[in-house]
């Protein structure tokens, strides 16, 4: 009977240092399923994703090549990994969900290395925000929002800098001080009395 040798000296910490990368790459990636998981809902706690992110991490990390897998793919791994009455799924099913899709997406390599290439796809990554509605600077528009060509009581809703007044610019705030609106020695009665 041959015992199993142990790897050499040298190979010893190359082994750890691989083992160390391995737990860096999954905590990257717990992180990113946390990431999508509260992306887009105010009450998530991030332990759970629903099948809307789970389609995002897919397509924004680039999972989904459109040739080896489609939406239409990552739908149907979803389904097959939750749970059969649930909506979300956890860390552990997401990793069950990448094996699965990697395994369809790296024909050519072995389920270890094909998860670890979906992995590195994923690590580190956040949900990007396409399609956010950007300020525009065309001249039309430069022009409507320019609030030194405003007139009339519109004028007198911003400041010299631009920036609107908020409640002050759009009502009439009353002055309690005793004297009519348009006096010109208001203020100086005191002064004159005391004298």
């Amino acid at each position: 009977m041959q015992r199993a040798r142990s790897p050499p000296r040298a190979l010893g910490p190359l082994l750890r240092q691989l083992t160390m990368a391995e737990n860096a790459d999954l905590a990257s990636l717990e992180e990113s399923f946390k990431k999508f998981a509260i992306y887009g809902d105010t009450k998530a706690t991030g332990q759970e994703m629903n099948g809307k992110n789970w389609a995002k991490v897919c397509k924004d990390c680039k999972v989904i090549d459109g040739k080896a897998i489609t939406s239409t793919d990552v739908d149907i791994v979803f389904s097959k990994v939750k749970a059969k009455t649930a909506r979300v799924i956890n860390y552990e099913e997401f990793k069950t969900a990448l094996e699965e899709l990697a395994s369809k997406r790296y024909k050519g390599k072995s389920k270890e290395e094909a998860f670890e290439a979906i992995c590195q796809l994923i690590a580190g990554k956040e949900p990007t925000n396409v399609g956010v509605t950007k300020a525009t600077s065309a001249k039309t528009v430069e022009r409507l929002t320019d609030t030194t060509k405003y007139t009339g009581s519109h004028k007198e809703r911003f400041d010299e800098s631009g920036k609107g007044k908020g409640k002050s610019g759009r009502e009439t705030m009353v002055e309690n001080t005793g004297y009519v609106g348009a006096y010109k020695n208001a203020g100086t009665y005191d002064a004159k009395v005391k004298k």
